[in-house]
């Protein structure tokens, strides 16, 4: 079955600083308006820990836990994915990495919104700064062993945290990537 593309232009039903409301082909759905993309990042120190992020979202009214991820191009200027990659990393968690390979792009909610997020694996991981974000994020940052990481996010969502669907993504790419690694050496 061929896929349908949409060719009417869309309606502005309304529209804020950052978001807009649109209608098109009788869907009704959110648009970034300054944003060129969306950027989540996977990164694992050398001690197979996943570098995660947790902050109070007024969206869900609780706090929630996060790969460390960001708009791109929101600033002045246009700014490429992983300039955006790295920058969220620095900026939310304080590290930084030798090397960033993009391993997906996937839409985060396709019936609500236009958002494309970019996944980017961080690796050579290095410390730099503080982290903890900018203008007010109050991020706080944990580094989980992969190995335990699950226990760890349901002993969070007993205690009221929310758990972001791009962890879930992160850690399926943090595992592949260390199988293959192990498999690799094996050979």
């Amino acid at each position: 079955m061929a896929q349908k593309r949409s060719h009417a232009k869309p309606v502005v039903l309304g529209a804020g600083r950052f978001l807009r409301l649109v209608r098109a082909d009788g869907w009704e759905f959110v648009e970034r308006v300054r944003a060129t993309g969306v950027v989540a990042i996977v990164a694992v120190t050398s001690d197979a820990e996943l570098i995660l992020t947790e902050q109070f979202r007024a969206s869900v009214r609780g706090p929630v836990i996060d790969l460390p991820a960001g708009l791109a191009g929101d600033g002045p200027g246009t700014e490429e994915l992983v300039t955006a990659a790295r920058r969220e990393l620095i900026e939310e968690t304080g590290y930084d990495a030798r090397r960033f390979s993009l391993l997906a792009h996937a839409p985060t909610s396709p019936g609500l919104t236009t958002e494309v997020v970019s996944f980017f694996r961080a690796t050579g991981l290095k410390q730099v700064g503080a982290g903890g974000g900018v203008e007010g994020e109050q991020i706080q940052i944990h580094a989980i062993k992969l190995e335990r990481a699950d226990a760890w996010l349901r002993r969070r969502i007993r205690k009221g945290v929310q758990i972001d669907c791009k962890v879930y993504a992160g850690l399926h790419f943090a595992i592949a990537h260390r199988c293959h690694q192990r498999g690799a050496q094996s050979q």
